[in-house]
């Protein structure tokens, strides 16, 4: 996963970032105002950036940190570089709006799977995580100060155009990128209020094969004490769980809401059956 995101990665800066002339944040932000301000080629500057970040990254924030980035630091560089010898320059698109969505989608997923595996991709993520560690600042709000910084330079020898694509473009791999963390994990949380708790409770063990909890309730105009039900279950579930509450009683009352992630028995570990003992 973490070769699969830095080669998405690199695809999306040497096919679409630098033929088309966009700017951006991050590493490659800071290489292309060098490559202006001193022709330096930008997988050169990479490289030699993400060296010097991965060596202060691995004093300050330890020997983890390091081997979880490693990888990133050299390979990232290494395939852009093969990338640029291959497209050359070449266009793929004229169009410079396809050219920035694509760049998004390319960057943030490329990310994306890269944290998703446990590790960086090094470069312009370990400023944050020192600032992060040092004086207790966010992770997040410092990679988009930084974001903004970077753009910011790259202003110098940009048109107004390019640098609204540029703010496009890292607004669409965020967004891309905070969907992709959560990609698999989410599920559907129900609540369920009724006076047929017992027989709904059994009927979403039985089938449904789900877990589900039960909680006391009291209602707010009434007063009359009752249990609810709370159960978590895949969207693919959902329909199913609506005919059985509906049928079982019609007017039940239900809360569905969705969670971006579920840890626990029956998702991230396997599921225990135990035998109730019945006298």
């Amino acid at each position: 996963m973490i070769l699969l995101g830095n080669t998405m990665y690199a695809v999306a800066v040497a096919v679409f970032i630098l033929p088309n002339g966009l700017i951006t944040g991050g590493t490659t932000g800071l290489a292309l105002f060098t490559q202006y301000l001193c022709k330096i080629p930008v997988s050169l500057f990479v490289i030699v950036f993400n060296l010097i970040m991965f060596l202060i990254g691995a004093v300050v924030l330890g020997k983890s940190f390091a081997v979880t980035t490693v990888v990133s630091t050299f390979y990232y560089p290494a395939v852009l570089h093969i990338m640029e010898r291959i497209i050359n320059g070449k266009q793929f698109t004229n169009d410079m709006m396809l050219a920035t969505i694509f760049a998004g989608l390319l960057v943030g997923a490329g990310i994306g799977l890269v944290i998703r595996a446990g590790a960086s991709t090094g470069g312009m993520d370990i400023p944050p995580l020192i600032l992060n560690k040092k004086f207790g600042l966010s992770v997040s709000a410092m990679l988009y100060v930084f974001d903004v910084l970077i753009l910011c330079l790259q202003i110098f020898f940009s048109n107004t155009e390019q640098t609204l694509y540029g703010m496009l473009m890292v607004l669409v791999y965020t967004i891309v990128l905070d969907k992709v963390l959560v990609l698999g994990s989410s599920q559907i949380q129900v609540k369920i209020i009724s006076k047929e708790y017992e027989i709904i409770n059994s009927a979403i063990q039985q089938q449904l094969d789900c877990g589900s909890t039960l909680y006391m309730a009291e209602g707010g105009h009434l007063r009359e004490e009752s249990r609810a039900i709370l159960t978590v279950i895949h969207g693919r579930a959902l329909s199913k769980l609506n005919e059985i509450v509906m049928e079982l009683d019609p007017e039940a009352f239900l809360i569905i809401s969705k969670v971006n992630e579920v840890r626990g028995r029956g998702f991230t570990i396997g599921k225990k059956y135990m035998n109730k003992k019945t006298s």
